[in-house]
């Protein structure tokens, strides 16, 4: 049956973005399975927003399952916690698949560990409540911030600080469940599986801020996540809006637009215009945290593409390799070319396996020869494709160039913070330009220079 898009403030959808083809045929109908306790598990202190974790285990301590073994001194920080049982090795430098060189806690499994039943039971089984009677406001967030949550849809904010009470009046939750990236499915099969896990949290999210009103925003290319969260959502005040189909729909400055019609001003935050976002993903362990006291230790994962054997949405222990992740997938195909953590719009490009998964990546995605056959590299063509196709409004042409020669004065003046690195102006651009990787080096450079002071 058609699904037709419901009415807020909002039309549905933001100005400009691209449409690329969505290929999430490979895993969008795989139910969700877990994936058995690895041999050995890396956990980076430095794998969200803000100051990286204080260890507090030492090489030979035994750990269990759930143990605190990273503290978030900071305010802006996470705290950490194992997710096997086992013994702690020698503290370790790892690198992330943006490149990043981190500490990280190496700790090889030992004694029985959870079976895939238990884990599934624990994690996503059950009954999940949507009363928030019995719970105090502080004692939510108290338990988000024990959790170690951070938000799950790749920018890896602490939740408990966004929950939080802030300096600015929030009086919407917009949960995000457009998983608008190409391939990736985590979200929408979370949200087709345990769709009560979603509510759940979002009730209690709602609840510790103290807010009106909740809004879950899904793509209309999900019409099964839509008709599960509608039927946990019953009974609710909880609204669906359902939103069309583009890139990237899930950007939050660009879902508030297209469900409240509210603009966030250049270099601001959802908060300026009464708004706090988080992911579906996020509300899930927002309610494993809450309901059932359990610390943020595993995610759903995507593995996906015409490079992966058997493509799956896999339940995943945080720190496991992506060597073990494509391995329980079947392995690499013949013609498998690049492996990206994240989708082909906004993921990274990385050929170490045995680099760590981390609390923000919600998807492996293999590519063939055949995806990524690239065009020659030419000079600017002046065509202003790119200025077409960017939703902030930039001139990503201009801010690559201006990145490229070290022109930071430009670079700035041209709003270069204002680029949300979605790399629509990549996809289009005729002379094959890579603009966002330009962009990025430039952010950095930005960031190193006002540092530095």
């Amino acid at each position: 049956m058609a699904l037709k898009l419901e009415q807020f403030e909002g039309n549905g959808t933001f100005h400009r973005g691209v449409h690329p083809p969505e290929r999430k045929h490979f895993s969008a109908d795989a139910p969700i399975e877990v994936i058995p306790t690895p041999k050995e598990v890396i956990i980076p202190l430095q794998q969200h927003i803000g100051a990286p974790s204080k260890p507090l285990v030492k090489p030979k301590q035994e750990v269990a399952y759930g143990d605190l073994i990273g503290d978030n001194e900071a305010f802006i920080s996470a705290k950490l916690h194992s997710p096997i049982f086992g013994v702690v090795q020698k503290m370790a430098v790892t690198t992330l698949p943006n490149g990043r060189h981190v500490p990280a806690i190496r700790i090889k499994a030992k004694g029985r560990q959870f079976t895939d039943e238990e884990n599934y039971r624990e994690l996503m089984g059950g009954r999940w409540s949507k009363s928030v009677v019995g719970y105090d406001p502080d004692e939510v967030t108290r338990a988000i911030n024990d959790a170690g949550i951070v938000g799950l849809g790749g920018a890896a904010f602490p939740t408990h600080v966004k929950i939080g009470p802030g300096k600015k009046p929030v009086d919407t939750l917009l949960v995000n469940g457009c998983e608008c990236e190409p391939y990736l499915t985590a979200d929408d099969r979370l949200m087709r599986d345990i769709p009560d896990t979603v509510i759940s949290g979002s009730l209690l999210s709602r609840f510790a801020m103290g807010i009106r009103d909740i809004i879950i925003g899904i793509e209309e290319n999900k019409p099964q996540a839509i008709a599960s969260i509608r039927k946990a959502a019953a009974g609710t005040d909880i609204k669906i809006a359902i939103l069309k189909t583009k890139y990237p729909q899930g950007s939050e400055k660009h879902l508030i637009k297209a469900v409240l019609n509210r603009v966030v001003p250049m270099g601001g935050l959802p908060a300026d215009v009464g708004v706090a976002v988080s992911n579906v993903t996020t509300m899930t362990a927002v309610a494993r945290a809450v309901i059932r006291s359990m610390p943020l230790t595993h995610r759903v994962v995507c593995v996906t593409g015409a490079g992966i054997v058997q493509p799956k949405n896999l339940l995943v222990p945080l720190g496991i390799s992506y060597r073990e992740l494509i391995k329980f997938c079947g392995g690499l195909t013949k013609d498998a070319a690049r492996i990206l953590s994240g989708g082909p719009m906004m993921g990274f490009s990385f050929s170490d396996l045995d680099m760590p998964l981390t609390k923000g990546t919600g998807g492996v995605t293999v590519l063939t020869h055949d995806d990524i056959k690239k065009e020659k590299e030419t000079a600017c063509l002046r065509c202003g494709r790119c200025v077409d196709v960017c939703p902030m409004n930039l001139v990503p042409a201009r801010l690559a160039v201006a990145s490229k020669h070290q022109d930071l004065t430009m670079a700035e003046k041209y709003k270069i913070r204002g680029c949300v690195e979605c790399g629509c102006c990549a996809y289009v651009c005729p002379a094959s330009l890579p603009l966002v990787q330009h962009i990025r080096v430039g952010k950095a450079l930005i960031m190193a220079s006002k540092t530095n002071k």
